[in-house]
């Protein structure tokens, strides 16, 4: 079998995991093994049923077109018995050997560095290994009072793990580190923020939410919100919907929304395709699919590339307030956070609303300080007045209920 090509501009693979062991018979379309793209992670289907034999290792980069692997055609399915009946001989040779005798504490062995019964309690309750106090008893024995008297060695840890591991990140980790640094090195980026009262909101989904999942299939979310509110904003401020290409500036009239989800093997970006065209029942459909894709690992490459705009949110993980990093090479990213309620003034009085801060990073190479600025303010005028700015004062014709 041949490493198959998961799309354009992809040259090399990483062998992720085998999901079979050498010399295993396997079915025919049987997933064998993960691979990391720069881009996604991918399952490998067997080619044919039979005994396959492996010629890669995990960590391996392998080019595309290389074989991977071998299936036996001809052989033949075994009963499958074999490896439950080793397993049961194993079992039975462990109960047979004999158990390992445990040393017994002799005088000589009760000496120097041991600690008393009354001595070890202090010791442990102090967190001090007995093994770095001093025993003024006989042979060197710990006393009581060298235990009371001990104090643990500054910057020198007192019992506890102090083990490590290490692991060789995926390929497609390493290429999100690679694209993070170079947005941070490359980019001129700033970040601005803002506040939003999400009162309407919570007063729209109240209302709505519960219909809305009976007839569509989909929960009325926040993210159809922003994603609404946001294209209504590019629209206003086109220059946050453009890249920089060499010298050259690149607008876009339509908007590609990129979506930062979490999957099984990191943060994935699936893009929602012309988000201006859909409604707040298309926009939930489609995130819905791409976060169940993502998380299943059926993600393409496809799907993930492009994007004139990026919505991260940090709240789902109870993130307050950050600085999201640009996607690139795209020029501008949102970061949505957690919702609290704090204390806001409202018509010259003190109020409580459930209040969530709002985040936006640019390239300030293309994009100004006023222009930024009025882009997160109309986000969070259409935020704090959807049913005038996002739903032409028809509630329902907008949700298509």
């Amino acid at each position: 079998m041949k490493v198959p090509s998961p799309g354009e501009s992809i040259t090399e693979v990483e062998i992720a995991e085998w999901l079979v062991q050498d010399g295993d018979y396997v079915e025919k379309d049987q997933a064998i093994a993960e691979v990391d793209s720069d881009k996604a992670t991918l399952e490998l289907p067997a080619e044919e049923s039979g005994v396959i034999t492996l010629k890669a290792e995990v960590g391996d980069a392998v080019e595309v077109g290389a074989i991977v692997c071998l299936i036996d055609t001809a052989a033949e399915k075994p009963a499958g018995t074999a490896k439950a009946e080793k397993k049961e001989e194993v079992k039975a040779e462990e109960k047979k050997a004999p158990k390992p005798v445990e040393k017994v504490a002799t005088k000589e062995t009760y000496a120097s560095g041991t600690a008393s019964p009354a001595a070890k309690k202090i010791l442990d309750e102090k967190g001090i290994d007995s093994a770095s106090v001093k025993g003024t008893g006989r042979d060197g024995r710990i006393t009581k009072d060298d235990a009371v008297n001990a104090v643990p060695s500054m910057g020198t840890p007192a019992g506890g793990s102090r083990g490590e591991s290490r692991s060789k990140l995926s390929m497609l980790r390493r290429k999100v580190a690679e694209r993070l640094v170079a947005a941070k090195n490359e980019t001129a980026m700033l970040t601005t923020f803002n506040e939003v009262d999400m009162s309407p909101i919570f007063a729209i989904r109240k209302e709505y939410k519960e219909a809305f999942k009976a007839k569509h299939g989909v929960s009325l979310g926040f993210m159809s919100f922003f994603t609404k509110a946001v294209v209504r904003a590019l629209k206003m401020y086109p220059a946050v919907n453009s890249m920089i290409d060499g010298k050259e500036m690149i607008s876009y009239d339509f908007c590609d929304i990129s979506i930062a989800v979490s999957g099984p093997k990191g943060l994935m970006v699936p893009v929602i395709r012309n988000a201006e065209n859909l409604s707040f029942r298309g926009v939930e459909s489609e995130v819905k699919r791409l976060a169940l894709r993502a998380r299943d690992g059926d993600i393409t490459v496809d799907e993930m590339t492009g994007g004139t705009f990026t919505i991260t949110n940090g709240g789902v993980f109870g993130s307050m307030l950050s600085t999201p990093i640009i996607n690139p090479p795209q020029s501008a990213i949102l970061g949505m956070h957690n919702i609290v309620e704090r204390p806001i003034v409202r018509d010259g009085a003190i109020a409580i609303a459930p209040i969530m801060y709002v985040a936006l990073s640019y390239d300030h190479r293309i994009i100004d300080g006023k222009e930024s600025v009025g882009f997160l303010v109309a986000v969070k005028e259409a935020l704090e007045n959807p049913e005038e700015l996002l739903m032409d004062n028809d509630l329902k014709k907008s949700l298509e209920m």
